[in-house]
Parts: C-alpha cells; sequence; structure tokens
C-alpha cells in the first residue's frame, strides 16, 4: 500500500531539487494546446522545485513520445502541485491533482489512452496517485514513465524506516521505472548528479519507446 515519504528522505530531495534547479535553467516548451479528447493524455509531475509545469524530463519525454505516435493527437498536462521542500503536503496535494485529472478523462474522453510519468518527488506522486484510483482505471491507463523514483536504501534509511510509495500491482507490467546508476536516490549510489542526468542519459527517449508499444497493444 503507498505511504507518505519520511520526512528526512524528502529532505533529501530537496537538496537535488536545488540542483536541478541551478543546473537546468532551460526555458520549458509550452505544453500541448488543449483539446476535447486527444487520442493520448500524457499526464506528468515535475520533480521537486523545478517551475510549474511538467519540468525538463516531462518535456522531454513527452516531446519524444509524439514523435513515436505520428498520425495519433497528444495532450500534455502537469500535474498542478508545489513540488515544494514541504513534501508531506505537497506530495499529497500531487497526488490527489493527479487522480482528479485522470478522472476527468477516464469520464469524459472514453476513447483516450492515458500515460502518466513523473520524476523524483513526481514518480513518488505518479506512484500514490495510481494506488489510490479505483482498479478498474488501471484498464485505461496505457503506460506509466517513472525517473528517479525514491526507492534506495538509501532514501528508506533517512525516512526511518518509513515505507516509500512503491507501483501498484495493477500498473506493473505497463511501468517503465528509470534509474541511472549512482543516483542516490532510486539505487544504492552515491551521485548526485546522476539524479539530474535523466535527459542527457537518454532515457526519456527509452522511456518513450516503451511507452509507444505500451499505447500500440492498448
Amino acid at each position: 500500500m503507498c505511504q507518505h515519504f519520511g520526512v528526512n528522505s524528502l529532505r533529501v530531495l530537496g537538496l537535488l531539487g536545488a540542483v536541478v534547479a541551478g543546473l537546468w535553467s532551460l526555458p520549458l516548451a509550452a505544453e500541448a494546446g488543449a483539446q476535447p479528447c486527444p487520442d493520448v493524455q500524457v499526464l506528468f509531475a515535475r520533480g521537486t522545485n523545478e517551475p510549474p509545469g511538467v519540468g525538463i524530463v516531462g518535456q522531454s519525454f513527452a516531446d519524444a513520445l509524439s514523435t513515436k505516435v505520428s498520425g495519433r493527437s497528444v495532450t500534455v498536462s502537469a500535474v498542478d502541485y508545489p513540488a515544494s521542500d514541504n513534501y508531506l503536503s505537497s506530495a499529497a496535494n500531487g497526488s490527489d491533482d493527479a487522480q482528479a485529472q485522470i478522472q476527468n478523462v477516464v469520464a469524459n474522453c472514453p476513447s483516450t489512452k492515458l500515460v502518466l510519468g513523473g520524476y523524483s518527488q513526481g514518480a513518488a506522486v505518479t506512484d500514490m496517485a495510481a494506488a489510490a484510483l479505483p482498479a478498474q482505471v488501471a484498464d485505461r491507463v496505457a503506460a506509466v514513465a517513472l525517473f528517479g523514483t525514491p526507492a534506495s536504501g538509501f532514501s528508506s534509511m533517512l525516512a526511518g524506516g518509513t515505507p516509500l510509495p512503491t507501483t501498484s500491482p495493477a500498473y506493473a507490467a505497463k511501468t517503465i521505472d528509470l534509474c541511472i546508476d549512482g543516483d542516490p536516490i532510486c539505487s544504492a549510489g552515491a551521485n548526485m548528479i546522476a539524479h539530474v542526468s535523466y535527459v542527457q542519459s537518454g532515457m526519456t527517449d527509452q522511456a518513450a519507446s516503451f511507452a509507444a508499444a505500451k499505447i500500440d497493444q492498448h
């Protein structure tokens, strides 16, 4: 069952979020224009301390996915949440917003294929939202793409043993959960720069290929 972050572990993500802000000061591309019922709806939760929107990782993933599902309309939306250092409330707010957006698509766009995603704190938000949704909603989700998900022994230790959010079994087969070697948040590493290297690593393109294949199978 999905649990909230431990406070100490989340503070570490705050430090890494500050690194993100320092290293990635690039402007984000505009989100895709709203469409009533697109063929594919991407909902992405940005990482800690990134400006409002889908974030650097989310934009890279969405751009790559759009090129791999030619002939289909793709709308990209951001989870509306603080993505702040106050994680206990920030992540919970993100989960609530993600659930509301997903339920809206499910209710109003029966043919739209959902793709969920998140980076760092946003990956935890996505896991939390998916775990809280009704079981039948899982059938409407074609793919889930996660990057740098808090899941390491280091994160668990700093959380005082509090369980970290994990992928719901209902979504496991359609989820790609990527972690760069050395990223201390999702692996037994100590390279904090790794946590902010998902675009440069090519993993957003890798995840887009995975998601495109799942959309074709859905």
